[in-house]
């Protein structure tokens, strides 16, 4: 049975370029990436649809910050739906999702986060980490809700911080884990192995 789903992302697109790689191995179960959205005209994510022969499509976000105005959103929604996705991915999108959003498409929207959630929420969570001094970081993909970066955890990759670590060491760490996991549990939700939230 086929599992459409759809990428928002904001910028180069290394995590949807995970997912595109994976499905090109048959990697990704019953998932078939069916477009990539972005919110910036020249963001790097959609020159692969291009590479990849998927729909990508800019979105005017209709303002500046973190949240969409109302008629983007709503053009947002309108877009999506046009593919029927079953999933909806945020793989580096760097917008606040309203609730209307996630009620339109029956609470299927996951996030990549790069931190192990409940810590390190927001923006630049992986130099929060590194700031903090913690041992251990890692990413996570969860459920979204209305609330930011608190919906329920679907999985997570630790990655150790080592003393020798520079913060680009482990950045680089951190997406080389993403990309494991984003595909990963993408292949899951796929199989009914994770039950949607909804």
């Amino acid at each position: 049975m086929a599992y459409p789903i759809v990428i928002l992302g904001s910028g180069r697109g290394s995590n949807a370029d995970a997912l595109l790689k994976a499905e090109s191995k048959k990697q990704l179960g019953a998932a078939k990436i069916a477009a990539i959205i972005s919110d910036h005209e020249d963001a790097g994510i959609l020159q692969l649809g291009q590479k990849h022969k998927v729909p990508a499509i800019y979105i005017d976000p209709g303002r500046k910050g973190a949240r969409l105005s109302e008629d983007a959103e709503q053009a947002y929604i309108e877009r999506i739906q046009s593919f029927s996705p079953k999933l909806i991915v945020l793989a580096g999108f760097m917008r606040i999702i309203n609730r209307k959003f996630i009620e339109a498409f029956n609470g299927q929207v996951i996030n990549l986060h790069p931190s192990l959630l409940p810590s390190f929420i927001g923006m630049n969570g992986i130099k929060q980490a590194y700031d903090h001094g913690v041992k251990v970081t890692g990413c996570t993909v969860h459920w979204v809700t209305p609330d930011l970066d608190a919906g329920p955890i679907i999985d997570q990759k630790e990655v150790r911080i080592e003393d020798s670590d520079t913060l680009e060491i482990l950045e680089t760490k951190i997406h080389i884990a993403e990309h494991r996991l984003l595909p990963e549990v993408v292949n899951k939700l796929s199989k009914g192995k994770i039950k949607p939230i909804a």
